[in-house]
């Protein structure tokens, strides 16, 4: 915000649900759309006298994820109880982790526009996610239902320092978390299923007239449940701060963090309650559950296991292929099976930009709007999408032509190009002599545009040219075509 009169200061809680069958200290299925309260047992439920025990697979989810973050790991971690009432919270404490958490101080980078910077993370520590609540959204005085099917579902809680200055740089963080985790298959991050979700803290510095800031106090913004409105969420918020310090001015300074919800359909942040200090949950160790102890050799099993992260395939992309930095990031944010379509169209084609154009443009689009995905489309196979592009260049056919040939592919899936091509009835006029007959006919009828390229005006060739498409029906190689115009131009 260079023209702001403040600057914003934002922070993410991002809790992301790990991709396990069962759940954190029970058998309980983690299944989404289940019927409410029938993935429940007297575990997750807090009955007297049962007894937690540790999914070992959350735990290893959890430790690759937070290696992927850079983030150091305890030789030692602990669990401890996190005390609290809550309607779906019936044990009324979360087993969490507090001073010894299993991981801290790792980092992410994040690219907005042009701009590269590191997020640094201070801690990644698993929890137990609590149940749903449904309140009457319609303000009829019914009454609330509860869903446990969520609670004790394993949760990773990735806490970062606020570093973000922008709401964008925040929905970036957030996307690239989510990237990074279902490359992982930690989780599948469906934020519609609440598998990722963020909490904000946001808070604005001012400068005073004496030279010094002033900071309004943090607010947490919970749940936010989608990229759209975690950037709605904090624009608002940090406004709605400004507006109050101009209002109540120091006194503003002395008011204690809060906790607020955000209303998606009005746009505003909801102030709900003071923010609670850490003393408040009487963390105490959990005396039911054994600390985990990490070795060198499983850390080792685990980091091996990465493969190549995202950031260090848009890298590869960039320096091996020549690709930008835009469409390295359009490639890596499909995934790597999409990256690996890329290589092998490129491999077989033996043109990268021409690869990466067809599949960011076109076929990134042909899926989208059939909402399939690249393993149900008619160019599953990346030789028939090479073979498109070896014969686009063979021929020197347009784009325009190039891209109603993609299309028939699609509804001919066993066709090849030179079929499809011969099929739609496109020849192309490459004959030199034939083309720079049209261009001297095409200048002799266009003299107005003889005069301005005359005057330096270059685009008035962009007449001569679209007289020649017209007269091929688009079928004349662009190339050529523009070559001739310039050269028949410089003799009038």
């Amino acid at each position: 915000m260079p023209d702001s009169p403040y600057r914003v200061v934002i922070g993410l809680e991002v809790h992301v649900q790990l991709l396990t069958k069962t759940k954190l200290f029970c058998g309980c299925s983690t299944q989404f759309g289940l019927p409410p309260n029938s993935a429940t047992c007297p575990v997750c439920i807090g009955m007297p006298g049962v007894l937690p025990v540790m999914n070992r697979q959350a735990f290893e989810l959890a430790l690759k994820a937070a290696l992927a973050l850079n983030c150091h790991i305890a030789e030692f971690t602990k669990w401890d109880r996190k005390n609290y009432y809550y309607p779906d919270l019936p044990k009324n404490f979360q087993i969490s982790q507090y001073d010894l958490p299993f991981s801290h101080d790792g980092w992410l980078e994040i690219e907005t526009g042009e701009t590269k910077k590191r997020i640094r993370i201070i801690r990644a520590h698993l929890e137990e996610d609590a149940g749903k609540l449904m309140h009457d959204e319609e303000g009829q005085g019914r009454e609330s239902l509860v869903d446990l099917n969520r609670a004790g579902t394993p949760l990773l809680e990735i806490v970062s320092h606020p570093d973000m200055a922008s709401s964008e740089e925040a929905k970036a963080f957030l996307e690239e978390i989510r990237l990074l985790l279902k490359e992982l298959d930690v989780s599948d991050c469906e934020m519609q299923e609440g598998s990722l979700r963020c909490d904000a803290n946001v808070n604005i510095h001012l400068p005073l007239h004496n030279g010094t800031l002033a900071a309004t106090p943090i607010v947490e913004v919970k749940n936010l449940n989608s990229f759209r409105a975690v950037e709605r969420a904090i624009k608002y918020e940090a406004q709605r701060q400004y507006e109050q310090f101009q209002k109540d001015g120091k006194k503003h300074g002395e008011a204690s963090k809060a906790t607020a919800g955000w209303n998606d359909a009005k746009g505003v942040t909801v102030i709900q309650r003071r923010k609670e200090e850490a003393s408040d949950y009487r963390y105490f160790p959990e005396p039911d559950l054994v600390p985990v102890e990490v070795d060198d050799a499983w850390l080792e099993r685990t980091r091996s296991g990465l493969g190549e992260l995202p950031a260090m395939q848009r890298a590869r992309l960039e320096s091996q292929y020549s690709l930008s930095s835009y469409d390295a990031n359009v490639l890596t944010r499909q995934g790597r099976k999409f990256v690996r379509f890329f290589e092998r169209t490129t491999e077989l084609s033996g043109d990268a930009k021409a690869a990466s154009n067809w599949i960011t443009n076109q076929l990134l689009r042909t899926l989208n709007e059939a909402e399939v995905g690249l393993e149900e489309s008619a160019f599953n196979d990346p030789a028939r999408l090479a073979d498109l592009i070896k014969e686009v260049q063979a021929t020197g056919l347009n784009m325009q032509r190039a891209r109603e040939v993609f299309d028939f592919m699609c509804i001919e899936e066993a066709i090849t190009a030179e079929q499809a091509i011969a099929k739609l009835g496109f020849k192309v006029v490459g004959d030199s002599n034939q083309l720079r007959e049209m261009v001297q006919r095409a200048i002799a009828a266009n003299p107005k545009a003889v005069a301005d390229f005359k005057k330096g005006k270059t685009k008035a060739a962009d007449a001569i040219k679209g007289a020649i498409m017209r007269e091929t029906k688009g079928m004349a190689k662009m190339e050529m075509v523009q070559q001739l115009v310039m050269e028949e131009m410089d003799k009038v």
